[in-house]
């Protein structure tokens, strides 16, 4: 057996540990060396052990305690606020999570001082973009939203001017290319005469405004509406609020 094929049957436990979904791999390093994970039943503390896929992997209650207490935040975002590195002469959308931002129609616990520590944007939003923003602390979520094996659907609503045949809203939906790979299927239909309902299931740079270039429209608009099962709602423009325990992306 290669070295390459005994690393796909006996994965390092933080790997294993991602692909199950209990953590990030980061996340999974801290817990092992915590001593907080345990493999078929024994306390497992040596960062880059290998183990089998038949394997139980559980993470003990500290564990669990610690991952219960890490935010994910919903932020409707305005036009004008970056998703990640603020640029010069704009503001980082990750400076509205403030007390007085929170949405007050939506109920849940206040906001600490250290749910903002090590909140990372997972799922980026380009500045002349609004709409939903997920922001969190939770390796689980940036996986599963961001992860390489993502295949999380987000829905847009895209104000476009100029003409668009039949044959262009078929390019849409499949047969561009960007960055010289081809996109993937995505869902494009006409909601009214200059608004077009984008659903994707991949997220390069700026890939609908880029994509409706290539077809000969100019996007006037964009607002990203649903990311999973996630719905923006009636959540307010440059307000927040908490993912419910009730909801699952």
């Amino acid at each position: 057996m290669d070295d390459k094929q005994d690393n796909q049957d006996f994965p390092r436990l933080s790997k294993r540990m991602a692909e199950l979904g209990l953590c990030s791999r980061r996340e999974a390093d801290d817990y092992i060396g915590r001593g907080w994970v345990r493999v078929d039943g024994e306390v497992m503390a040596t960062l880059g052990t290998r183990v089998r896929r038949d394997q139980r992997i559980e993470l003990d209650q500290r564990g669990a305690t610690v991952q219960q207490q890490r935010a994910t935040i919903l932020l409707n975002k305005p036009i004008g606020f970056v998703s990640t590195q603020p640029e010069h002469g704009y503001r980082a959308a990750i400076e509205l999570i403030l007390p007085e931002n929170r949405d007050p129609q939506y109920a849940g616990p206040l906001l600490r001082r250290e749910q903002l520590r090590d909140l990372s944007v997972a799922g980026r939003l380009d500045i002349d973009s609004t709409g939903l923003l997920v922001l969190t602390q939770d390796g689980r979520v940036a996986r599963q939203l961001i992860g390489e094996d993502s295949i999380m659907d987000k829905e847009y609503l895209v104000r476009v001017e100029g003409y668009l045949e039949q044959s262009g809203l078929d390019l849409l939906r499949h047969g561009l290319y960007l960055d010289g790979e081809p996109l993937l299927h995505a869902e494009v239909e006409w909601l009214n005469r200059d608004q077009l309902r984008f659903v994707l299931r991949e997220g390069k740079k700026r890939q609908i405004r880029r994509m409706c270039e290539a077809v000969g429209l100019r996007v006037m608009g964009l607002k990203r509406v649903r990311v999973g099962r996630v719905k923006l709602g009636k959540l307010a423009l440059g307000m927040w609020r908490f993912l419910g325990d009730d909801e699952q992306f």
